[in-house]
């Protein structure tokens, strides 16, 4: 951890004028996004740094995309979407709509393979399905709603949506190209909006919550109020998916039910919920 008094200062610009809540999230994380954008930018050290951000113009946006959380991947953790797909069979046997929070959706390939999940398997009815993705990064969501995306040296996207059989009826490649374009068919059950976990108020009325692999970032004082902001996005009996990595704070556990606790799969309870409203909590 820098204990670099200029380092302090400059975390202390980003959170009062760019509005990115720096006090939130591990400061070897925040360090590791920022000494990369120094790189970028030829920036010797810490205070030069905050002068740059301060006088060129593209520059804070930059920094917003790269400390934003944008790992992501089609089907990522096949297990889990295995499991994932069984609450949405479940959800899918009430005549119900089916609401989904794809929550710190990166650049959208989450939501899309929520959407093509429920295209592919015949227990699951795709009419009444309806994916929100958010993110806070801008650029992120811009390349979501163009669902157009491309390979890499280091990443195989035909090998990412090999988890669904059949998967070319969702997706359009072009191997010259090396692109991959979700069809109009999954994009249509699948909206995005820009919204930010630490500042934004809660959602209301999802069937299912998946927010993977957001919490290892966050420092620990934080992740309780997150995860109340989800719970309260979630009707009861509602579903809850988080990182194989993370766990539910000791202080939220008894507002959830365990369904597999190796794939990290919560369910809201709904007792707790009506308790909780009988005394007016809001957590």
């Amino acid at each position: 951890m820098s204990r670099d008094p200029a380092f302090t200062t400059l975390l202390e610009y980003i959170e009062s004028d760019l509005n990115f809540a720096t006090s939130h999230y591990n400061t070897s994380y925040l360090d590791r996004r920022i000494t990369s954008r120094m790189r970028r930018t030829d920036t010797d050290d810490y205070r030069s740094y905050l002068e740059l951000l301060k006088t060129d113009p593209a520059e804070p946006a930059a920094l917003l995309d790269a400390l934003s959380i944008n790992v992501t991947g089609f089907f990522r953790n096949p297990d889990v979407w295995a499991g994932i797909r069984d609450v949405l069979r479940t959800l899918s046997q009430t005549d119900d709509q089916i609401h989904v929070w794809s929550a710190a959706c990166a650049d959208g390939r989450e939501p899309y393979s929520l959407s093509m999940v429920a295209h592919a398997d015949d227990e699951i009815d795709a009419s009444k399905l309806h994916v929100l993705g958010t993110d806070i990064s801008e650029p992120a969501l811009e390349t979501a709603k163009e669902r157009t995306y491309r390979e890499s040296r280091t990443v195989d996207l035909g090998e990412q949506l090999e988890f669904l059989p059949g998967y070319e009826a969702y997706v359009d490649h072009d191997p010259d190209e090396r692109t991959y374009r979700v069809a109009e068919s999954v994009a249509a059950n699948v909206t995005f909006e820009r919204h930010d976990l630490i500042n934004d108020e809660p959602k209301s009325g999802f069937d299912l919550v998946v927010c993977r692999n957001l919490f290892i970032y966050i420092d620990n004082e934080y992740k309780q109020s997150m995860l109340e902001t989800i719970a309260r996005s979630l009707r009861p009996d509602g579903y809850l998916v988080i990182g194989k990595a993370e766990t539910i704070p000791p202080t939220l556990k008894s507002a959830f039910t365990v369904r597999d606790g190796r794939l990290r799969i919560y369910q809201r309870d709904q007792s707790t919920t009506r308790r909780q409203a009988e005394s007016g909590s809001t957590n």
